[in-house]
């Protein structure tokens, strides 16, 4: 399983994108600003997206990408794999006909294009090889992390989340963890606004950390941008004995 990052920044500016990851070719894990870097031919492979949550920097990218791959004689649709309440807002605010058109009665309501798909904590969806697991987190609204097993191990994600309760159990009862993408939004001198926006800071996350017990590759996302160096710097002095590095756009990482 090869996982390209496309984007894993908190905000945009100085080449910054906001978060996506494509597994393999044909699967996007959110869909922010990132995937507006991919290659035409790229973009037509993609016909299933998870999305961890409705807030933009993670969905922003998936109008213009249904636009991008509609085609009226298709023989795969586009399917959104999310919780309720997020694809009820994609539905209410984006795909509505005055924001962006209504990509799920296109070409016609009875076999539409986009597609959508209710994944909820505790959901398994199998896609060929891969088997992605919903778990619920910690947001400001309602939030999935995913893991996602092959037979080379399992790749883990986050999502959006502060201190929370539901994620380490998921992540020790796997076997065979390889890779960890984690948020944390803030530095230290922020702790008060991070838990109050629903992410990790540097002291909070390195606490939930101790109870990982497995010892995987550990990469950071969501860095607000500018605080980079001073995030991942924390992060370091509080963890110093995991193996915790940076994700940036490119990144390949494989299980």
């Amino acid at each position: 399983m090869r996982i390209r990052i496309l984007g894993c920044s908190g905000g945009i500016g100085a080449g910054s994108r906001t978060s996506a990851m494509l597994v393999d070719d044909d699967v996007l894990i959110d869909a922010g600003t990132g995937i507006g870097d991919l290659a035409l031919d790229d973009i037509d492979s993609i016909r299933h997206v998870f999305l961890t949550h409705a807030h933009l920097d993670h969905i922003a990218g998936l109008p213009m990408l249904a636009d991008s791959v509609f085609d009226e004689n298709f023989t795969t649709p586009l399917t959104v794999y999310a919780r309720e309440e997020t694809l009820r807002a994609l539905q209410d605010h984006v795909f509505n006909g005055v924001i962006w058109p209504d990509f799920a009665r296109l070409p016609t309501a009875g076999n539409p294009m986009l597609r959508y798909q209710v994944c909820s904590p505790g959901d398994t969806v199998t896609i060929k090889n891969r088997n992605f697991y919903a778990v619920d987190v910690m947001h400001t609204v309602p939030t999935l992390g995913y893991t996602v097993q092959n037979s080379g191990g399992v790749f883990a994600v986050s999502g959006d989340t502060k201190t929370n309760e539901t994620l380490w159990p998921v992540l020790n009862a796997c076997d065979d963890l390889r890779v960890l993408v984690i948020e944390v939004s803030f530095p230290n001198e922020m702790e008060r606004l991070a838990n109050d926006a629903g992410h990790y800071c540097p002291i909070t996350l390195a606490k939930d950390l101790e109870r990982l017990q497995h010892e995987p590759e550990i990469w950071l996302t969501g860095m607000k941008p500018g605080e980079e160096d001073r995030i991942l710097d924390q992060v370091h002095k509080a963890a110093p004995a995991k193996n915790i590095k940076m994700l940036s756009a490119g990144t390949i990482l494989t299980v």
